[in-house]
């Protein structure tokens, strides 16, 4: 089979992905969801006319001549209106967000006043409707104030609460179920023996998964057995998984299981090997409804498949509209050797350049090295049998995120 393109392998992953339903949660709950329905406002913000500031109640027809005395009548305060009339020659104390009282139409601060008992010397004239806010000036009832397909920001649920709403639609978090394979592995904390590495791809991938606002189900690892992936490919079916992640055994020598324990559950092969370093033996199919991503094992290939797949797919279930990132132009912070017929994806630092962003390659690109990967900040996309280039020539990357 020969090497797929990346775009050409992403668009057959997004293909066979539907936007997940619709439920409807809490405010709590819905950061970062994307709205299924328009959100119309249930009340009128502020319902009433109110007092932008501390002061005092006028009608702005007495106050026009300041400095004037007037008589206090009354008391408002934020939760506690005030039922009489402010009438000519009267004036009502008034705190912010207090309710205007009938009769008045200004607020006075209470630093261009001098209260004397009942009365009230206002020093400064002040126009009608200053320090007032008016009715509805934030928004109005039956308003639609957020739009199907927006995801919830912070301001959007603030909002959303003032709207009157306790509850929004928006669509189901995606559910991705992470494994590893492999004989070699054995969890952090452990004491590997002869042979045997710590677990570390997983904690990657999780986190990679909780970031985009999946629900994610760990499943751990297991050996290298046939029946054993298989089981565990069956545990994350029946948990609901949209998104199974395997990660190792994704190639075809004597013990990479993968495709054969997934092709006894049923594995519909969308594709294996892509044009890509590091990461070409990533697989991708289907499991009845539930889509797999079949990952290497090697750290950084697994780390790179996963922010330029797995991301995607996420996103395109969660019903975003952002699918799929744009890379970022920069300039390269070295020269660079032609490329083969895969496409790169090297860890890069970034820095400031005169012309912008300039990236420049780690100088260790194995795809087993972690620390190099923690301390990139982008990956710097070379092309397929991309041309040697200078020093200073643009290229393009990609921003790595948490």
């Amino acid at each position: 089979m020969p090497l797929m393109p990346v775009a050409e392998a992403l668009q057959r992953v997004l293909a066979a992905a539907s936007t997940l339903p619709a439920e409807l949660v809490t405010l709590n709950d819905a950061l970062g969801r994307v709205l299924t329905d328009d959100v119309i406002a249930l009340r009128t913000q502020p319902p009433a006319a109110v007092s932008a500031m501390d002061g005092y109640a006028v009608r702005a027809s007495d106050v026009g001549n300041a400095p004037v005395t007037l008589k206090l009548i009354g008391e408002v305060a934020a939760g506690h209106p005030f039922d009489g009339e402010v009438g000519p020659g009267q004036a009502a104390r008034i705190f912010t967000g207090g309710v205007m009282p009938a009769g008045s139409d200004a607020v006075v601060i209470q630093e261009l006043t001098a209260r004397d008992g009942d009365t009230v010397t206002i020093q400064k004239p002040t126009a009608k409707g200053r320090n007032v806010r008016g009715q509805g000036i934030d928004f109005a009832k039956d308003q639609v104030l957020l739009r199907k397909g927006r995801r919830l920001t912070g301001r959007d649920l603030m909002l959303a609460a003032a709207m009157n709403h306790p509850r929004l639609s928006v669509h189901r978090r995606p559910k991705v179920a992470v494994l590893g394979t492999g004989d070699e592995l054995v969890p952090p904390g452990a004491t590997p023996g002869p042979g045997e590495i710590v677990y570390s791809n997983g904690f990657a991938l999780l986190a990679m998964a909780r970031s985009e606002g999946a629900e994610v189900n760990d499943l751990g690892t297991v050996r290298d057995r046939v029946e054993m992936i298989a089981a565990a490919v069956r545990r994350a079916r029946d948990w609901g998984a949209d998104i199974l992640v395997t990660s190792g055994g994704a190639s075809v020598g004597e013990h990479d299981l993968v495709q054969r324990a997934l092709a006894s559950e049923g594995l519909e092969l969308s594709f294996w090997r892509v044009a890509l370093r590091p990461g070409r033996p990533m697989m991708h199919g289907k499991v009845g409804a539930m889509q797999v991503l079949g990952l290497p094992g090697n750290p950084v290939s697994s780390y790179v498949c996963a922010f330029l797949f797995l991301v995607p797919l996420i996103r395109r279930l969660a019903g975003r509209d952002d699918v799929e990132r744009a890379p970022e132009p920069a300039r390269l912070g070295c020269n660079m050797p032609a490329n083969d017929e895969r496409a790169d994806y090297l860890r890069a630092t970034l820095s400031a350049g005169p012309d912008g962003l300039v990236a420049t390659p780690l100088p260790a690109q194995d795809s087993s090295l972690m620390a190099p990967l923690a301390e990139a900040s982008c990956l710097l996309i070379r092309e397929p049998n991309a041309p040697a280039a200078k020093a200073g020539s643009p290229c393009v990357i990609l921003k790595l995120g948490l």
